[in-house]
């Protein structure tokens, strides 16, 4: 699979399952919403104190598998070693990847602000490996 392939379905397809790995090693896996940043990364909104977070944080090797709302069918998967961004410099990104998956929000200032209540970041993972290639 190419680059490009992998972006173009998680533009359409935003269910998926980001693995981090703790400092013991272990691999803890969360559910997410993906989209695919101006740029060509996978992005997730994320509280800043959660797991995933915190993992990156310490060991910023992330995994996606992105699948269909089905479930079962089409997935990729997605490596990169992921930046978090935080507020107020992902204020933007967290706008835009709302767009890009729910389109325009009724009340913008009201997300804003839940945005910042939340404490929320940006996770953004860069498409440094892409799959799969066959399937067996």
């Amino acid at each position: 699979m190419d680059v490009e392939r992998a972006r173009d379905f998680s533009r359409a397809h935003h269910r998926a399952v980001l693995a981090t790995h703790r400092p013991d090693g272990r691999l803890q896996t969360s559910p997410v919403v993906v989209g695919i940043d101006s740029e060509g990364w996978a992005v997730v909104s994320s509280r800043e104190s959660a797991f995933k977070v915190r993992n990156l944080r310490h060991d910023p090797r992330a995994t996606l598998c992105v699948f269909t709302d089905e479930f079962f069918g089409d997935w990729i998967q997605i490596e990169g070693a992921a930046q978090i961004v935080s507020l107020p410099v992902a204020m933007d990104g967290l706008v835009d990847l709302y767009r890009s998956i729910r389109g325009e929000h009724p009340d913008w200032d009201e997300y804003r602000n839940a945005m910042v209540v939340e404490k929320r970041v940006l996770i953004r993972i860069p498409l440094d490996i892409v799959g799969p290639s066959r399937h067996g």
